[in-house]
């Protein structure tokens, strides 16, 4: 959207990392819990505090103490990581210089987890397995509908973007607040219709500074966060690069995630879709009905990952929306990860799920076809889907 192509880089990078950082512990970041009390910022409309954020000052970099909470994961049901930071929640430091660069190292009785970004590349080291995670961020360069411009988006512009969003979303004021000792905003959002589990998000900043301080992930229903990052302690001033460049022990094992999907020369290129024209590509029968437990099809794309094809069918809307990704069942060799997930069957097929409280994962296979299926929906939901694949 025009607003984000507008942020100042360093700022953008910020929230992206303060965000990115989470999401890669969990899969999604955010941050909740409030700090000690102290003074808040007088009031202000929502547009009017997000424009005086945005047009804040760079600061010289942050130095920040923080905790991480995760309850999206029931206990050890990721590759039995039990005591694992990422999995079960920590306390640690933040530190982020003026370009962009950043770390957070995350403590608890398992083991450490390191994560680590600068402009090209995010890497997450979790202690427990020994395990580093690499991925390449996107080149703004080479991102479509992105401009060179650093300037702030300007209050009309932000007015329009909060307008756009209230047709989708429900908005709070921005709430004058006490965030790690410094007078904060904090805004809230839930969706208004197509948000599955999702109840809200929230995300709080500081009012001078314009740092993001807070950010929470609510499910339906509940008063206490998802997921979880709060900074409860925070100082501006200059960051040494020995804080952020630190590299994971040599002996690590290394994952590498990929990044972006471009074409020669760094440009993006569109992917194959369609019914027909992705079932001309793969070497399986596609199942791609139109529609999944009432959900019409929205898209079919082409998954190719160069040594295998397979396809992403999307049904529904929005967060309420079911993913289902098809592949040939012998695409990859030795045992999925999802196998040491509980068992669930499938009219008669064993596959495996896994339940959180913003939603379901299932994966099975069938006459020769690997399945999985992923929507913010709970179990039984996911289940009836799964099954309606034939």
């Amino acid at each position: 959207m025009k607003l984000l192509r507008t942020l100042p880089t360093r700022r953008l990078l910020a929230l992206a990392g303060a965000t990115l950082a989470a999401a890669i512990g969990a899969a999604v970041i955010a941050v909740v819990a409030l700090g000690g009390r102290g003074p808040t910022p007088p009031p202000k409309a929502l547009d009017q505090a997000l424009h005086d954020a945005f047009a804040a000052p760079e600061p010289a970099g942050i130095t920040a103490r923080v905790t991480f909470t995760n309850h999206l994961f029931p206990s050890g049901a990721i590759l039995g990581q039990t005591g694992s930071a990422l999995m079960s929640g920590a306390s640690g430091r933040l530190w982020m210089t003026a370009d962009g660069r950043g770390r957070l190292e995350l403590q608890s009785e398992a083991g450490d987890a390191q994560i680590v970004w600068n402009g090209n590349e995010l890497s997450v080291y979790d202690a427990s397995s020994n395990t580093v995670y690499r991925a390449t961020l996107p080149d703004k360069a080479t991102t479509p509908g992105t401009d060179s411009t650093d300037q702030p988006p300007t209050l009309d512009q932000i007015s329009t973007w909060l307008a756009k969003l209230s047709e989708h979303a429900a908005l709070s004021d921005a709430v004058p607040d006490n965030v790690a000792g410094q007078p904060a905003y904090t805004v809230t959002i839930s969706p208004k219709h197509d948000g599955g589990l999702l109840g809200s998000a929230e995300l709080a900043w500081d009012a001078a500074e314009g740092v993001p301080l807070r950010a929470a992930i609510y499910a339906q229903g509940s008063s206490t966060p998802v997921l979880a990052l709060t900074a409860t302690d925070i100082s501006y001033g200059p960051v040494a690069s020995s804080d952020v460049d630190v590299a994971p022990p040599a002996s690590a094992k290394v994952v590498d995630l990929g990044g972006p999907s471009t074409g020669q020369g760094g440009s993006y290129t569109p992917s194959t879709s369609g019914v027909d024209a992705v079932q001309a590509a793969v070497s399986f029968p596609l199942v791609a009905p139109d529609s999944l437990v009432g959900l019409p099809r929205q898209t079919v794309q082409l998954l190719d990952s160069g040594d295998s094809k397979g396809a992403l069918i999307v049904y529904g809307h929005g967060l309420g929306a079911v993913l289902v990704v098809e592949r040939p069942a012998d695409a990859s060799s030795g045992k999925s990860q999802l196998d040491v997930l509980p068992k669930v069957s499938i009219d008669g097929v064993t596959g495996h799920e896994l339940a959180t409280q913003l939603g379901t994962v299932i994966e099975f296979e069938r006459a020769g076809v690997s399945f999985v299926l992923a929507g913010s929906l709970p179990p039984p939901a996911a289940e009836a889907a799964a099954r309606a694949i034939g």
